[in-house]
């Protein structure tokens, strides 16, 4: 790491203690999580609400409401009884490159895996194995299970918005909305839900984007400027040498720097009083 452990590590931990509270969730996708009670649900709305994080947060937020608000009050409920006639009431959703026809392959999808393993954790942790270094090659065997099911109940073929929406570590994708889902099933603080027990939190990657990949080049955690699976990763492995049990533990508050802060990575006033000011190369 270019900056010493323990100064990061001091400006992260005031971070963490600021930010990461249950109250300061909104507008992040994962609100979405906590309306529901039962795990079922919750389960199956953090696989969707990740699925749609991203473009801008408050259009992401009214993507999802419409969602949600089709699918009723209980997702598991929905998904176990997905037919025709629910294809027809997604079939006019649209979110950017999402289609209704793409939210309901996914949904087959789950309707499939939770018939015949009863939970996304369940399915998941079939190709999971803790000696793995970390979690990628649990992820592309996810993502690749789940698309040749697809595939093979529907000659062959695998729809463009369906691979979107799966995004596997092999195509290049860095992964960012399946490794947000993986940080807020495994990790349980006052923020993620921890409702997935069979995953040890030390494989888990940082959800890398644009607005992640800058705030981390600000901490000195990694120097190059383009976001990829590899930066994601070499992003972690910093993160791992600050928290080696638990390398995704910053995540939620730093990245409240640029949906509350509204940091663009160009100089403000405000910047001063930014938590990262004093490392920040921006600040004067």
């Amino acid at each position: 790491m270019i900056r010493q452990i323990r100064q990061v590590k001091d400006v992260l931990e005031r971070l963490y203690e600021k930010y990461n509270h249950h109250s300061l969730i909104k507008p992040d996708p994962l609100q979405f999580v906590y309306k529901y009670r039962r795990k079922a649900d919750m389960e199956i709305a953090a696989f969707m609400a990740s699925a749609l994080a991203y473009g801008r947060v408050g259009q992401i937020e009214k993507s999802l409401t419409d969602l949600f608000g089709r699918m009723g009050n209980s997702l598991y409920d929905f998904v176990m009884s997905f037919g025709e006639r629910d294809q027809i009431k997604l079939k006019d959703f649209k979110y950017r490159f999402t289609t209704g026809q793409a939210i309901s392959d996914l949904l087959k999808l789950l309707k499939n895996i939770l018939k015949r393993f009863n939970s996304i954790e369940i399915f998941f942790v079939q190709g999971y194995h803790s000696s793995d270094k970390n979690i990628i090659p649990a992820l592309s065997r996810f993502c690749n299970s789940l698309l040749e099911i697809h595939s093979k109940s529907n000659n062959g073929q695998v729809s463009k918005g369906l691979s979107y929406l799966l995004a596997r570590p092999e195509t290049g994708s860095v992964c960012k909305r399946l490794n947000l889902f993986l940080r807020w099933m495994v990790r349980d603080d006052d923020v993620d839900t921890g409702l997935w027990k069979e995953v040890d939190k030390r494989g888990l990657i940082v959800p890398v984007d644009v607005h992640m990949s800058r705030l981390c080049r600000v901490l000195g955690l990694y120097n190059r400027k383009t976001v990829s699976l590899s930066a994601a990763v070499e992003i972690t492995n910093s993160f791992a040498e600050i928290e080696p049990n638990d390398p995704v533990r910053y995540d939620f508050a730093l990245s409240r720097i640029g949906i509350i802060e509204n940091c663009n990575g160009n100089f403000r006033p405000e910047c001063k009083s930014c938590e990262l000011a004093e490392l920040c190369q921006f600040v004067e």
